[in-house]
């Protein structure tokens, strides 16, 4: 059988307990470059969390980057970000926060140098303590949710399960956000959203190998151990796991690079490349990393508690052997008990 075939079947004999510390490297290594890199590029906070002033119009006089910025120098705003939109035909501007006059002199400037009417342009402020706000919620927001993921999987399962499922979530949380510091993409309120989307995916698929590797510590022989009951009951789930993935991460692949870096649809940029770096790393994780981790932890723990053979043969997919009883042998003594009775005497 082809290692395809073994695959779609569940059939694969691949030891990811013995292989740990393979995938512990692999992790170890992508963990260091996206805390490197954060250090020393840091995230590029979208305005709603540095706040400041973002001025969006059209661009009928095709005002190029240059042209904008030795217009916004007259008023002291030499520094601010400049993004060309769809080729030139509208420009985007951001600045650090003003005061109302220094509001009402950008949109003079940016009226004059794009050929736009001022009341055509679109003005957004904000100020930095809502940024500040705003993070302190993405904060207490994410601190709710793994406490939630430890009671419930502590609740359903146990709390080694609940330690290696919130091993699995920060190992995904810091590689995500590590690309977003190498690709210097924006960090917006809706990669926030997407961030806490990728946790419940990555928490969803955790559970389901857990329940898998429970059901199959219960229902395994005495001689087993609890190593070997993951690595089959990995190698059992392994398809669906890869399955989902793939679905999954199809149609947010075209969202990230069809949509946004192709049709130029940049709104989608942030909320699609945190799904799709996160529903990659999280279906790594589960399977490389949460299931090790809880089989080195519980390497030493009983297995075999129940073992109803009918259970056995669903989970395994195997046909129990059933005795079939033979013939019956007559009893000793049979033929003298089979013999017909005698007839009594007759007195005499």
């Amino acid at each position: 059988m082809s290692g395809w075939k073994r695959l779609m079947a569940g059939r694969t004999q691949i030891d990811f307990v013995g292989r740990r510390k393979r995938w512990y490297t692999i992790s170890g290594v992508a963990i260091a470059v996206s805390v490197l890199a954060l250090a020393l590029f840091g995230l590029n906070l979208g305005l709603e969390f540095r706040g400041g002033v973002a001025v969006q119009t059209e661009n009928p006089a095709g005002a190029d980057v240059a042209a904008i910025t030795d217009a916004l120098a007259e008023i002291g705003q030499q520094n601010a970000v400049i993004q060309l939109v769809n080729d030139g035909e509208a420009v985007r501007i951001e600045t650090p926060p003003l005061d109302q006059d220094g509001q009402d002199d950008l949109r003079r400037v940016v009226a004059e140098v794009t050929g736009s009417q001022r009341e055509d342009l679109s003005v957004e402020a904000v100020e930095p303590r809502f940024g500040a706000l705003l993070a302190r919620q993405a904060v207490i927001a994410l601190t709710v949710f793994l406490g939630a993921v430890a009671l419930f999987i502590t609740w359903r399962l146990e709390w080694k399960m609940a330690l290696a499922g919130l091993a699995a979530l920060a190992h995904d949380i810091i590689i995500t956000t590590g690309v977003y510091a190498i690709t210097r993409f924006e960090v917006t309120s809706a990669t926030v959203v997407a961030l806490l989307t990728i946790l419940g995916y990555s928490l969803y698929d955790t559970v389901v190998v857990f329940d898998k590797v429970t059901e199959a510590a219960e229902l395994a022989d005495k001689s087993e151990t609890y190593p070997d009951v993951v690595n089959r009951s990995m190698n059992q789930v392994l398809v669906r796991s890869l399955n989902t993935s793939l679905t999954s991460l199809l149609p947010v692949g075209s969202l990230l690079f069809v949509g946004s870096l192709l049709l130029g649809a940049a709104s989608l940029q942030d909320f699609a490349l945190a799904l799709f770096v996160g529903i990659a790393t999280g279906t790594y994780s589960s399977i490389f990393v949460a299931a090790p981790l809880l089989a080195e932890w519980k390497k030493d723990a009983e297995v075999g508690r129940r073992k109803p053979r009918e259970d056995r043969a669903k989970t395994e997919g195997y046909t129990p052997r059933l005795q079939t009883a033979g013939p019956r042998r007559p009893p000793s003594g049979g033929s003298q008990r089979n013999r017909p009775p005698r007839p009594p005497r007759s007195g005499r």
